[in-house]
């Protein structure tokens, strides 16, 4: 067992590697902006106002059709989704940011 337990260490190393890699190439590098950095700094507020957008947008798409009981649950459910996705991102941008600070690329500022 300790075998396929160094395996899935190599592996998830190698895969972070693959990641962050691909984020340099990307300009992960750079500074960021205040954007990102406020997005970084409140992430639930960030998925919060994302799913309450999206959920406005869903709703006006359904509400443009014939409105059947179960298109409000997927608006709901649709727009918990997005915001998860909104949150998400931005918790990963917080993550960025504290790889940037450690490395000395950005002083935090």
């Amino acid at each position: 067992m300790p075998d396929g337990s160094r395996r899935l260490r190599q592996l998830r190393t190698r895969s972070a590697e693959i990641f962050w890699a691909m984020d340099r190439a990307l300009g992960g590098d750079q500074p960021p902006t205040s954007v990102q950095r406020l997005a970084a700094r409140y992430p639930l507020r960030v998925g919060m106002v994302g799913s309450v957008f999206a959920s406005g947008a869903f709703a006006l798409l359904a509400l443009t059709s014939e409105t059947h009981p179960s298109d409000l649950v997927l608006v709901l459910v649709g727009g918990v989704l997005m915001g998860a996705v909104f949150g998400l991102t931005a918790r990963g941008e917080r993550a960025r940011q504290r790889r940037l600070r450690r490395r000395g690329v950005w002083d935090g500022s």
